[in-house]
């Protein structure tokens, strides 16, 4: 099977995007992943549903919304415009802030469901052992919780990997820019090439399943163990 040049570009340039927003959220999500498994704040609930919106908000809202956001008179264009950045639509970088909210849930919904698992006596025990909260989270949280960054990341990657709505509408179509494998494969139906448009689904359907039979081979190992 044979991809087109402008196929392995297309992989390549989602490759990027999907490491890049994955080590972001691990970043941005882990912190947002504890304060919800440990919080009894009245925000909570509202800070849950918020993350959670991208699971149900249709893409093209969503990415609507962004597009808006990151234009000329929206809060974070602005900001961009004031830092020297300039406008982000139609650009990688906002594809990466896109991407970034459009698969926060898939990083921190298992994060915090790993956090409330650990449950509260570790850190309790940890606690009187004189450890302050941020030795207790790196030195006891985070290696209780290694399986669900693993999950996390996974389903991360393969979600940004899949996205389609958002990326065209915050992107566009730009070779070499802006032009995902799911935009690729788009690209490819419109102008009737449907032999590589095959050629490049069946690439990320293979993706795509052998990301869902790691995940589920990798949980119940570490549940054994």
């Amino acid at each position: 099977m044979q991809l087109l040049d402008a196929d392995w570009e297309a992989l390549w340039l989602t490759a990027r995007l999907a490491a890049l927003v994955t080590c972001i959220l691990l970043l941005v999500g882990t912190p947002i992943a504890c304060w919800l498994a440990r919080s009894s704040s009245l925000w909570r609930g509202p800070v849950r549903a918020i993350v959670a919106l991208p699971l149900v908000l249709p893409p093209s809202v969503l990415g609507f919304y962004l597009l808006l956001a990151m234009g000329p008179a929206g809060p974070i264009g602005q900001l961009t415009e004031a830092l020297g950045i300039g406008p982000l639509p139609f650009t990688f970088g906002g594809l990466v802030v896109a991407s970034v909210f459009y698969s926060l849930p898939f990083m921190v919904q298992p994060l915090q469901a790993s956090f409330e698992s650990i449950g509260d006596r570790p850190l309790e025990v940890a606690a009187t052992l004189r450890a302050s909260p941020i030795d207790a989270f790196f030195s006891v949280s985070i290696p209780l919780a290694l399986p669900g960054f693993v999950t996390a990341g996974i389903l991360t990657f393969a979600h940004t990997v899949g996205e389609f709505g958002v990326v065209l509408l915050i992107g566009g179509n730009l070779p070499g820019v802006t032009r995902v494998a799911s935009v690729q494969v788009y690209d490819h139906v419109q102008a009737l090439e449907y032999a590589p448009a095959h050629r490049m689904a069946i690439v990320l359907l293979i993706f795509s399943f052998l990301v869902l039979l790691a995940t589920y081979a990798w949980r119940p190992a570490v549940t054994r163990r």
